[in-house]
């Protein structure tokens, strides 16, 4: 009896949440965000380096509604009233954020509040199960002005001392001040857009969309996810030497449209560089299981 009743609980359908009450708390948290969204939207347009954002809450949204179609039932309608307090966070965050004008503040409050509703409509559960993709919608929040300063000037020192050292061994001669490269024709500025920090921000967001797709093991997904700061770091420092040596040829190069495919195509071989490191760790993994063997 008690076999029968165990079977009958195990194949029970767990109801979904209704999409009314899922609507209704998207609208409400879109209308509250009104403001802070449209900003957001018009930093990605206008800043080089959140190009990915437009993409974050698309690919966050494909792949929740993807874990929502491996579960026909959907996630489970319980509510949890404890998401109530990430809620009460958000919108003391976003009232703080608006008084002081902090803009950081105000827009990760918008992926807090989006956690407390899952939380509040689906409990813990679903937390877990859209874990994932709620994770990926803090790429999109553009990082705080203090922190960006603070990264980029040390990767424009590192980038240009890299270019000074390589652009010598290859014959073209160079004198590094800082961020500054002067060559014999000319002299290339490493500004903050030639940081590297809009190529480490996408690379290591797609490394974890990456990992998530072809990729099960939790410690290679983590080792392909800190190999892309390497990865991006160096890239850029590659892409500022190949400025300085079409500079040495033709001025006209290091700027304009020619400047930015040089960028694409950096950023292309990094992605191919990630591609082989995860297929590298996949077989050093192999080897180790092997031996465990």
């Amino acid at each position: 009896m008690s076999s029968a009743v165990a079977d009958v609980t195990k194949n029970q359908k767990i109801p979904a949440a209704p999409w009314f009450v899922i609507g209704w708390v998207a609208a409400l948290v879109g209308l509250c965000y009104y403001p802070v969204i449209v900003r957001l939207v018009t930093q990605w347009s206008n800043d080089e380096d959140m190009g990915h954002g437009f993409f974050v809450p698309l690919i966050a949204g494909w792949i929740a509604w993807q874990k929502l179609s491996e579960q026909p039932d959907g996630p489970p309608a319980t509510p949890d009233w404890r998401g109530l307090i990430l809620l009460v966070w958000g919108a003391l965050q976003l009232y703080i954020a608006t008084l002081g004008v902090e803009l950081f503040l105000a827009r990760t409050a918008i992926v807090i509040t989006i956690i407390g509703a899952v939380w509040l409509l689906g409990g813990i559960p679903s937390l877990r199960t859209y874990a994932f993709p709620l994770f990926l919608l803090f790429f999109m929040v553009p990082i705080p002005g203090v922190v960006y300063t603070q990264l980029t000037f040390p990767l424009q020192l590192f980038a240009s001392s890299v270019a000074e050292r390589t652009l010598n061994l290859l014959g073209v001669p160079v004198i590094a001040n800082g961020n500054v490269l002067q060559l014999s024709n000319m002299e290339l500025n490493v500004v903050e857009a030639c940081s590297g920090i809009r190529s480490l921000l996408s690379l290591t967001f797609l490394s974890l969309v990456y990992g998530y797709f072809f990729e099960t093991r939790t410690p290679i997904r983590v080792l392909l996810f800190l190999s892309t700061i390497p990865i991006a770091i160096l890239a850029n420092a590659g892409r500022v030497t190949v400025t300085g040596v079409l500079a040495q040829f033709n001025p006209e190069m290091a700027q304009g449209i020619v400047h930015e495919a040089e960028g694409w195509v950096i950023f292309m071989i990094a992605l191919l560089i990630m591609v082989g490191v995860h297929q590298f760790l996949t077989r050093v993994w192999a080897m180790a299981q092997r031996r465990r063997a």
